[in-house]
């Protein structure tokens, strides 16, 4: 499918990367939408939190959104999404990954980017207890990677999943590390850091048997901490193997249904591998969508509506 052209031109304070994405990751305000939780049982003992909204009116449609590293369903990139799919007769369910929903998860094992069997228990138990003809999943930045590994992955996709949405995605996680640590990003990467070695001190507490605090003062760097606890909880070699093994890039070319990519060409997250113009131009089911402005996980709107959530309205509807 050929490179779609970009109409979003923001003010000029957004039009600067960082500016963009500090102020949808910690100044925008959501005014209050009514989030219903239900936590499902997964088939290893653990469990996923989902935060349910509805639209005023009885619909078929559902749409999943899955946030970013350390995010969780209350952040205002989600709340933002939650509220005009609401308002546009979608139902949403808000899925807080394994630890992020404000409760430890019981495994030694969390989250991570290519998490995949979680997004398809979810899914499954939508088709098994919900009535919905629809589906539609939006995911943002490490959820947008999982996505779209999941609809790439050798499995049967639920002929109720429509279409999907990607925004600010790692496609490549080797390269999306190796921006979040450089100094342009040393403020971000501080900040993941630090939410990531707390959660890694109470698994510590909990499974002293597989891994010790000297384990965890190791964590100096994002990538330390995907060497010493990613890969090693979750069946990986080291943080490379985790990497190649989980990015979505590869998986482009099998994805089988409609799905739109916006990643912006100033996302600081984001290295040149992360840009996926030729899988987009040999699959006819994937749409790229290269903004020059943006941020990560940004794309500042007016009336305190982003771009992405027109666009998205905008694409699931079309792909009906």
């Amino acid at each position: 499918m050929p490179i779609l052209p970009s109409e979003y031109n923001p003010p000029f304070l957004f039009k600067k990367s960082h500016f963009s994405t500090i102020y949808n990751g910690l100044w925008r305000k959501i005014s209050p939408i009514e989030q219903k939780r239900e936590r499902i049982e997964l088939s290893d003992g653990d469990f996923l939190d989902l935060d349910w909204s509805y639209s005023s009116k009885i619909t078929n449609r559902v749409v999943i959104l899955i946030h970013g590293l350390e995010g969780n369903a209350q952040r205002a990139y989600v709340l933002g999404s939650a509220k005009i799919f609401n308002e546009n007769e979608f139902d949403v369910c808000a899925l807080n990954l394994r630890s992020c929903s404000g409760e430890t998860n019981r495994l030694f094992r969390s989250y991570h980017s290519g998490a995949t069997e979680d997004l398809d228990a979810l899914v499954q138990y939508i088709l098994q207890t919900k009535k919905y003809t629809e589906i539609y999943i939006k995911g943002f930045s490490l959820g947008a990677n999982l996505t779209l590994k999941y609809l790439g992955e050798d499995r049967t996709i639920a002929k109720e999943i429509k279409a999907a949405i990607g925004i600010s995605v790692p496609c490549d996680l080797h390269s999306s590390c190796k921006e979040l640590l450089k100094t342009k990003n040393i403020a971000y990467a501080l900040r993941f850091k630090k939410n990531l070695v707390g959660k890694l001190k109470k698994k510590q507490q909990l499974f002293p048997d597989k891994i010790t605090l000297d384990d965890v003062k190791k964590v100096i760097t994002l990538k330390d901490f995907d060497d010493i606890y990613t890969s090693k909880a979750h069946g990986f070699h080291d943080a490379l193997d985790y990497y190649n093994s989980c990015s979505c890039l590869p998986f482009l070319a099998k994805i089988q249904l409609p799905v739109l990519i916006i990643n912006a060409k100033n996302d600081s997250f984001l290295g040149p591998e992360c840009y996926p113009y030729e899988a987009a131009k040999q699959n006819t089911n994937l749409y790229l969508e290269t903004p020059k402005y943006g941020g990560h996980v940004g794309f500042y709107g007016r009336q305190n509506i982003t771009y992405t959530e027109k666009r998205a309205i905008n694409f699931f509807n079309e792909e009906v």
